[in-house]
């Protein structure tokens, strides 16, 4: 069986984990669940004795460092990187393009977090064989509560021989009535932005449905220039393209689109408030990091890189304390972190 490629995702201002994470050291790059950081977790979970093959990275110049300094067999891996962010239908198609037609890529963000590396690789095994048959496959995260923050994938008919479905619908963003629907409904998982297809299948449904984004791809791949282990799309052709997402650029326009269902324990850490609930808490659900005394407390996450942080009495805080910079925040108020003037001019 043909190894499936990763191709790992690298971008982002890292705002809303302010001020953890900096424009130039965001979060895919720090160890914020155990030692090992996102990314490299990443790149971690898909190795070759699971099936898959060495990974394409697509990321900017500004983490270009970070990338190289913690990919975990730097020699194996190749890396792309884009002149500018355009959104992930032109990354990941940068990297099919680096690819034989018949390859099986599993296009994975780097800031993600995944508990369950088996539940994981099994799901990664089920869309790949899906994605041989011509399905562009998404994964459907097993919904846990009614978030609002993710959109969501409506369950259509089982696909005879596998474990997958075809996708009825992509839905947008709800707002907690529909959410709260989706969770009682059953038939609904949230679009995690973990993908599987054959690079060729994927370039064929992009020149279908964004005829300009693909050639604009096309040429700045075949203007490129390598070095090394790195390859370097034109800027100048990079820059006429349109930048979009690839769900609104393919998955949602496909005719082809499938989902394997994932339990594994995952998670976006989109805010701190999604990062207190992936780290192991105490009995009162309290979790701390660095030097912290924590006193009649519950729901209390202080991250501290060292100025001792005191709490006593608090419900639903967050603290958090990085290079003189320092952040009281509510659980609530955690989804508006990235506004704050201190992330915004980091």
């Amino acid at each position: 069986m043909e190894a499936i490629i990763p191709v790992i995702l690298c971008g982002g201002s890292g705002t809303r984990l302010w001020p953890r994470s900096r424009k130039s050291m965001p979060k895919p790059f720090l160890p914020l669940v155990g030692d090992t950081t996102l990314f490299a977790a990443t790149v971690l979970r898909c190795p070759a004795t699971a099936g898959f093959g060495a990974p394409i990275v697509v990321t900017g110049a500004m983490h270009l460092e970070h990338v190289e300094a913690q990919l975990p067999d730097p020699a194996s891996s190749r890396v792309i990187v884009e002149p500018e962010g355009k959104n992930t239908a032109a990354a990941i198609a940068l990297a099919a393009l680096r690819l034989p037609e018949d390859a099986v890529m599993l296009v994975c963000p780097s800031d993600h977090h995944i508990g369950d590396v088996a539940a994981f690789q099994t799901a990664a095994r089920e869309a790949a064989s899906l994605a041989r048959e011509g399905w562009l496959v998404s994964f459907g995260i097993a919904a846990t509560a009614p978030e609002t923050g993710f959109g969501y994938l409506k369950r259509g008919d089982a696909i005879p021989g596998s474990h997958g479905f075809a996708v009825a619908q992509f839905v947008e963003k709800p707002d907690l009535a529909r959410a709260m629907g989706f969770l009682a409904d059953g038939g609904y998982a949230w679009n995690g932005g973990i993908f599987a297809f054959r690079a060729g299948t994927f370039l064929d449904e992009l020149t279908a449905h964004r005829p300009a984004l693909a050639a604009a791809v096309r040429a700045a791949v075949a203007q490129g220039r390598e070095d090394g282990t790195r390859f370097h799309p034109d800027p100048a052709a990079f820059a006429s393209i349109a930048g979009e997402s690839v769900d609104y650029a393919v998955m949602e326009n496909t005719a082809r689109a499938a989902m394997v269902p994932a339990a594994m324990a995952w998670s976006d850490i989109g805010n701190w408030q999604a990062l207190h609930d992936a780290l192991d808490r105490d009995g009162d659900g309290n979790s701390a990091r660095g030097p912290a005394e924590l006193v009649d407390c519950a729901n209390v996450l202080v991250d501290s890189d060292g100025p001792r942080v005191s709490v006593i009495g608090a419900r639903d805080l967050i603290v958090v304390v990085d290079k003189g910079d320092v952040l009281v925040c509510t659980t609530a108020g955690a989804q508006l972190v990235g506004k704050l003037g201190g992330a915004l001019n980091q």
